[in-house]
């Protein structure tokens, strides 16, 4: 274990505390080597915190007692979201140590596209009043999405790949509306947190792909800022 693995843990136990609504889990023995792992292979705090939300979701959502999450319990989400975001940033492959460590899947898990549909234009309604001047924008894409989630589950073809570019379409207007109202301090300082995250994978990764991860990297860290959904549906 390096120095960084061990703040890595440290920051992980901290977050995981925080959804426990205080409640100090420790993570040591097999669960500790387990985030360490994700340290060494260059899974972002950010990546990890998602996975742990995730988990959460599902899990409060369900009734009856409540324990205290084990973070163990949130290892697939974080490595299906690493997975996700290594391929979307174009990382191909991690480490020279990647077969040690389980893939959680060759494609992230989706569900239907309808329910897709609602569960974005849910998320953009309660954006309402609260994206400034990309209010309109927000009020148009959610009438449209509106319009097309009744066709969408019988979409087939070509019509469905229209549907599908139209979403891809949606998704880089709400992100420059979104960028738009984002001063420019701000905007420097997500360039900063997604140059930290892909730290561990400069050295391998060629000038041009370097630029197009550090891209798309900032353009999720302003997604989540923004708290937008994702619309396109891949």
């Amino acid at each position: 274990m390096t120095e960084d693995q061990g703040e890595y843990c440290r920051q992980v136990e901290a977050y995981l505390c925080r959804k426990n609504d205080g409640h100090l889990i420790r993570i040591v023995g097999p669960a500790f080597e387990a985030v360490c792992g994700w340290a060494a292979r260059g899974v972002p705090f950010a990546i990890a915190c998602q996975g742990i939300d995730r988990y959460c979701e599902r899990y409060y959502a369900k009734a009856g007692r409540r324990r205290p999450v084990q973070i163990q319990f949130c290892e697939a989400d974080v490595l299906d979201l690493f997975d996700h975001w290594r391929r979307t940033v174009g990382i191909s492959r991690v480490s020279e140590t990647d077969a040690d460590f389980p893939e959680p899947g060759e494609q992230p898990r989706h569900g239907s596209l309808s329910a897709h549909l609602e569960r974005a234009i849910a998320r953009l309604t309660a954006l309402r009043g609260s994206f400034g001047p990309g209010d309109e924008a927000i009020d148009r894409v959610v009438r449209e999405l509106d319009t097309v989630r009744a066709s969408a589950r019988g979409a087939r073809g070509a019509a469905r790949e229209a549907l599908l570019d139209r979403l891809r379409d949606i998704d880089v207007e709400l992100l420059a509306c979104a960028r738009d109202a984002t001063p420019h301090a701000e905007m420097a300082a997500l360039t900063v947190e997604a140059e930290g995250e892909l730290a561990p994978f400069r050295e391998r990764m060629p000038p041009d792909a370097l630029a197009r991860a550090i891209q798309t990297t900032v353009d999720r860290l302003l997604r989540m800022r923004a708290r937008l959904p994702e619309v396109a549906f891949d």
